[in-house]
């Protein structure tokens, strides 16, 4: 017996109905054509990341590049100079460690620091490839083809973005952001553009400093209150259990 089509996704028009709140509240934060940097400056960038703000780490991996004037000469600088150059870093000593092993690694793989590859492969494949590298997970490839130069879109998730879906109901509960990032993909808006994705990562890191946190929730005051399951006083589990 055949099955009728399920149609549509309901969470699509959820993202779409959010986006416009959250720019009325926020206004709109786009990255200027700009202001997006080559793929291996991205790369670099995530990995040393974790914890820390973007300007944090921004400023730190423009330093890397004045201090050894070629990410090949950060690939062969002594650890105890990575630490010292990664100083502002959250974490400093994880930050110099996770560096030098994913760019001696990417060496290793294109004879140097070089992404240039990545512009003729599929999205998918891109981030998978990346994916090999030692301390690049689903986030930091999502920010590679996203917010670099090379303009894919895909969604950065990291876990202000993730707690919000969580709590929305528009993934499951309890995943980690390999298996938020394959639950939302699908549902994504078909005629938001790379830059779409790029704003709206950008703005629930609003809404996850803002009402969102991970401590006790300002569901009251935040705008997605309508379209959240916790907002609304269900039970995001059940929600997300439901699709």
């Amino acid at each position: 017996m055949s099955q009728l089509p399920l149609g549509p996704d309901s969470r699509t028009e959820t993202l779409r109905r959010l986006q416009p709140l959250l720019v009325q509240r926020f206004g709109h934060i786009r990255r200027a054509a700009a202001e997006r940097r080559a793929p291996e400056w991205t790369l670099v960038q995530g990995v040393i990341g974790a914890r820390t703000k973007s300007e944090i780490s921004n400023a730190a991996t423009d330093r890397l590049l004045t201090r050894f004037k070629t990410w090949e000469g950060v690939a062969e600088a002594p650890i105890d100079e990575l630490h010292d150059a990664l100083a502002t870093q959250t974490y400093p000593n994880v930050a110099a460690e996770r560096l030098k092993a994913s760019l001696t690694d990417l060496v290793a793989r294109r004879g140097s620091v070089d992404l240039s590859h990545l512009e003729t492969m599929a999205t998918e494949a891109a981030m998978d490839w990346l994916e090999q590298l030692p301390g690049v997970g689903r986030k930091i490839a999502a920010g590679v083809m996203n917010a670099s130069t090379l303009d894919r879109p895909v969604l950065v998730l990291d876990s202000h973005h993730r707690r919000i879906l969580q709590r929305m109901g528009l993934v499951p509960a309890k995943a980690d952001t390999a298996r938020a990032y394959a639950a939302i993909m699908p549902v994504m808006p078909p005629e938001w553009r790379a830059a779409d994705y790029d704003e709206h990562h950008l703005l629930m890191k609003k809404v996850g400093q803002t009402w969102c946190r991970p401590a006790r929730p300002d569901c009251a005051n935040c705008v997605a209150q309508s379209l959240c399951a916790t907002g609304r006083g269900e039970n995001p589990k059940a929600t997300a259990a439901a699709r």
